[in-house]
């Protein structure tokens, strides 16, 4: 009997470096963004060091890649966290060779940066530039505080017309929460269902109509890939072909279809403040608390590990200067020539 890969005494290929990697990742449930981000900074550290093996580059050879990427490319803060990170994961997870604590990394500054809010009026603005699923997608950033992935990612299943809320699956930090379903996006919202379950009843006729599941759920239940429910409320609308299975199926929109559109509006509307898909999400919190709304409300919300993080929100209220009052406005009260005291 010819000897083959599971005969005694022979073992099978060990998998590449990357390969590695990219199982261990696997085996974690992480992301596909988190697999690409990590495999593309093991690659610029192993071509760093003249495309050595890690296992011969080592601790000292990870603080200089993390203090050239510092120092020489001046990269931000998270930038240089996120390199970090790959590599810890590199070395722990899939060479099993922890790494001990790294001495004498220069790490890049985070910037104490405030983030951008629009006034009520702006945002008006912006959403009366928009139309169709554009709107209902920037109507859920600004009126249940989704980020721009978890909005892409939100399946039918999950939007609750009945109790007007939404249950964010698989959140930052692979959290679930639930978040309000605004009044003024049911209407629409329910309109464009009806069309896109219109395109899945074509796309199930033509011998399609499956839809990616997260983890193992497509092993566990086959055939809910081909739900209703599981289907994701923005569609593509084009087909595509899973690069894993090679089937073909209708993902979700792109990016770029809300991110491009938004930034239009925000020209067309004259706002001349920097304005991105996250600011929908910033305003949203903001105008909560102006609102009067408990901070650990709003914290629950947005999804918020820490209380701190959207402590920052408080800020930027409609107040100007942490609710200080310019002596200039009280010299102008006291109608005072000049404005002098």
């Amino acid at each position: 009997m010819a000897a083959d890969e599971f005969s005694p005494g022979v073992a099978a290929p060990k998998p590449r470096l990357l390969q590695q990697v990219r199982d261990a990742i696997r085996r974690k449930h992480y992301s596909p963004r988190t697999e690409e981000s990590y495999v593309h900074w093991i690659r610029r550290f192993v071509h760093f060091h003249g495309k050595r093996h890690p296992r011969e580059i080592g601790e000292a050879g990870v603080t200089a890649f993390l203090n050239h990427l510092a120092r020489d490319r001046r990269v931000a803060a998270a930038t240089q966290n996120q390199a970090l990170s790959a590599l810890l994961f590199l070395y722990r997870e899939a060479m099993g060779q922890p790494l001990a604590w790294l001495e004498g990394v220069d790490r890049a500054k985070r910037p104490a940066r405030t983030p951008t809010v629009l006034t009520r009026t702006e945002v008006t603005r912006i959403l009366e530039q928009l139309a169709g699923p554009r709107w209902i997608m920037a109507g859920l950033l600004y009126g249940a505080g989704l980020r721009l992935r978890e909005c892409l990612k939100l399946r039918v299943k999950d939007v609750d017309f009945g109790y007007g809320q939404i249950i964010v699956r698989d959140g930052k930090g692979a959290r679930d929460r639930v978040t309000m379903l605004p009044a003024a996006v049911i209407e629409p919202l329910q309109q464009h269902l009806v069309r896109v379950r219109l395109l899945h009843d074509r796309d199930l006729a033509a011998g399609y109509g499956g839809v990616e599941l997260p983890t193992a759920l497509a092993v566990k239940y086959p055939r809910a890939a081909r739900d209703w429910g599981w289907k994701f409320v923005f569609p593509s609308y084009k087909l595509s072909v899973d690069k894993a299975t090679g089937e073909i199926r209708r993902h979700h929109v792109y990016e770029n279809y809300l991110i491009r559109a938004v930034k239009q509006a925000a020209r067309a509307a004259g706002i001349t403040k920097h304005v991105s898909c996250h600011t929908l999400r910033h305003s949203f919190a903001t105008h909560l608390l102006e609102g009067g709304y408990d901070i650990r409300t709003v914290q629950e919300l947005l999804g918020h590990q820490s209380v701190e993080t959207t402590m920052i929100y408080t800020h930027v209220m409609n107040k100007g200067g942490r609710g200080v009052r310019s002596p200039l406005d009280r010299a102008e009260e006291r109608r005072l020539p000049g404005g002098v005291a």
